[in-house]
């Protein structure tokens, strides 16, 4: 999934250790807050976004459905909404601190329940033996 952001995080879910996005986009602008996944493809297995701060969501102009997990602060689940269509809302979530978009079902095959944790962390960049030279991915350095 390629866009505005920085990517190199994923998402876990802690009491499984099931990854639940290895490729997770994080928009670092309002402007890309606000758009989210707006007229991108849709997400395939293994992508998604976090959105903070981020309370609710709406899915105008997606391409496909999604499942949103909203977290509070400490990325306890507050709500699982399974499969948003597109041209669907969710209003403000009481608590919530962002939104987690994930592929269809992905929820479903976890078992998100409100209550839960989840880790949303940067992905450490592989390590270049010692005296090799690093290569920086197109993209430039992510900065967490």
């Amino acid at each position: 999934m390629r866009g505005p952001g920085r990517s190199g995080f994923r998402a876990v879910h802690l009491a499984s250790g099931r990854v639940l996005a290895s490729r997770l986009q994080v928009p670092r602008t309002p402007l890309g807050r606000a758009l989210g996944l707006m007229f991108r493809a849709p997400l395939q297995a293994g992508e998604g976004m976090w959105i903070a701060p981020c309370g609710g969501i709406h899915t105008c102009f997606l391409f496909g459905s999604i499942d949103a997990v909203f977290l509070d602060r400490e990325h306890r689940v507050l709500r699982v909404r399974e499969r948003l269509a597109p041209w669907r809302a969710v209003p403000l979530v009481r608590g919530a601190h962002g939104v987690l978009e994930l592929p269809p079902g992905t929820a479903a095959e976890v078992g998100l329940r409100p209550g839960d944790r989840l880790l949303i962390a940067a992905v450490a960049a592989p390590q270049a033996p010692r005296g090799e030279p690093t290569a920086l991915s197109e993209e430039g350095p992510s900065i967490p």
